[in-house]
């Protein structure tokens, strides 16, 4: 009848509420599957794709340099005493005793820290720095050879044994970090770390820490 009024009873209304909501219920299930499925799947991309094992391999290289820095700074806290021992047996070599204490202050001037392991210039200067220094050690000890007295002499010879296992550890220690560095720079030049770096870690290359080039061989400290 047109014009009529038609009248649900409570019962209808709650049994229509009923069905409507499945819909919605349903939609937001998948939705939440769904949001969770793409968590996983992301977490097993960046697994893959080198996000953990890039900032490792970084760790490493910290460690590799860390090893490397305390060997430096061992040498360094023997040359005071060395200086001392070798001016007590040959006051008048000034000018070599001298220039170590001179490479030896400028050694410490030059640090570096991880952060600036990518800075070619920064790296150069220690390079440069610590090879001075190994150049000064080893004219110092060449002196020695001159004065049986400061030869035979037990401290000079303790302090002796001292750096020449000190030199050893460092030169172990720049191997080890080398190839620390060669393994992370090569990472990430490699597909799909490459591209994992490139878009989220942004990651820079890092220096290698060769021995001076006037400094190739470790100073001679057997006689």
């Amino acid at each position: 009848m047109k014009g009529a009024v038609t009248i649900r009873t409570r019962e209808s209304l709650e049994i229509d509420q009923h069905f409507t909501q499945y819909p919605v219920m349903e939609v937001i299930m998948v939705k939440t599957r769904m949001r969770w499925v793409f968590v996983g799947l992301a977490l097993v991309i960046l697994s893959s794709c080198g996000y953990n094992s890039l900032q490792r391999s970084e760790e490493a290289v910290f460690k590799a340099w860390g090893d490397v820095d305390s060997q430096l700074q061992r040498r360094s806290d023997l040359i005071p005493n060395l200086v001392a021992t070798v001016k007590g047996y040959a006051a008048h070599e000034k000018e070599t005793l001298e220039a170590v204490v001179e490479a030896r202050a400028k050694a410490t001037q030059v640090t570096i820290k991880v952060e600036d392991l990518s800075d070619e210039e920064a790296m150069a200067k220690l390079q440069a720095a610590q090879g001075e220094l190994s150049s000064a050690l080893g004219r110092l000890l060449a002196v020695a050879e001159a004065y049986p007295d400061l030869k035979a002499s037990q401290n000079f010879l303790d302090l002796q044994n001292q750096l020449e296992g000190t030199e050893n550890r460092i030169s172990v220690a720049r191997q080890r970090y080398n190839e620390t560095v060669e393994s992370f720079n090569g990472s990430i030049r490699s597909f799909p770390y490459s591209l994992t770096n490139s878009l989220l870690l942004h990651l820079k290359r890092k220096e290698y820490f060769e021995a001076d080039k006037a400094a190739r061989e470790a100073p001679k400290v057997q006689f």
